[in-house]
């Protein structure tokens, strides 16, 4: 499945270390999933159209010290590492320039049980993104179990339905060591009411971009919505002012009927 393409993005900004500023202007989306599932390499192929297949993985440990630890809770859904990395990108969309924010986060994520138990941390990435990229690998099952929970914890977030989630099945040139067939990444989609496609970053650079700009595009459009709704709910009615004169005449009428 290909998404309506648009137009090339520009380079905005560099890398920059995690930073969950104010919400602004711009368009925040949050990519989320397992470890291993390629998450960075979609971001690095979107901002700069290059791919690099092998990363660190990316443990959001801070520099100079350990990531923050929470217990494992047993048979549920854990996340054991704090964010990574916010990159920045200005992407042309329907005539105009939006800034683009992109939490890239780390993959520490074991699920046992549709339970979710995330750190503090990740749930305030969830809270400030406006639109979410759901990414597992077809050659990964238990990266493709991770979605459900993910999506359950996203909507508890954000229950407003018409936040935007898409469901991404990367590694697809990987045929060979598929383990996650391309129905069941429908089925799923189906099920949660969210979109679903396959993609391979390393040969597909555009289905790469298409997916980023129609999720920029999806939150664009609810933004545009939600202000709207602001807008209209800012116009209360003024009470009409009562007109003196009427008042006075009225009045008059009462005094003279009381009199005769």
């Amino acid at each position: 499945m290909r998404l309506p393409s648009m137009s090339q993005p520009f380079l905005l900004a560099p890398i920059a270390e995690c930073a969950l500023g104010p919400p602004g202007t711009q368009v925040r989306l949050a990519v989320l999933g397992a470890r291993g599932v390629g998450k960075s390499a979609m971001i690095v192929r979107f901002l700069t159209k290059r791919f690099i297949g092998d990363y660190e993985p990316n443990t959001g440990k801070a520099r100079g010290g350990g990531a923050r630890q929470d217990p494992p809770c047993g048979r549920c859904l854990t996340a054991l590492c704090s964010l990574g990395n916010l990159y920045s990108r200005l992407v042309h969309l329907e005539g105009d320039h939006v800034a683009v924010q992109i939490q890239d986060t780390p993959g520490c994520i074991q699920v046992q049980e549709d339970c979710v138990q995330v750190l503090d941390s990740l749930s305030r990435c969830v809270k400030w993104a406006e639109g979410f990229l759901l990414v597992y690998s077809i050659t990964d099952y238990s990266s493709y179990q991770s979605v459900r929970p993910l999506y359950q914890h996203i909507r508890k977030v954000h229950p407003d339905a018409r936040t935007p989630i898409i469901i991404v099945g990367n590694k697809a040139d990987l045929l060979h060591a598929r383990q996650v067939q391309a129905k069941e990444g429908l089925q799923l989609a189906n099920e949660l009411g969210s979109l679903f496609l396959e993609i391979s970053t390393s040969d597909d650079s555009q289905g790469v971009c298409d997916v980023f700009q129609y999720l920029c595009k999806e939150v664009s459009k609810l933004q545009h919505a939600s202000s709207t709704d602001r807008r209209w709910s800012s116009i209360i009615p003024r009470p009409k002012s009562p007109n003196m004169q009427d008042l006075k005449r009225r009045f008059k009428q009462a005094l003279s009927s009381k009199v005769k």
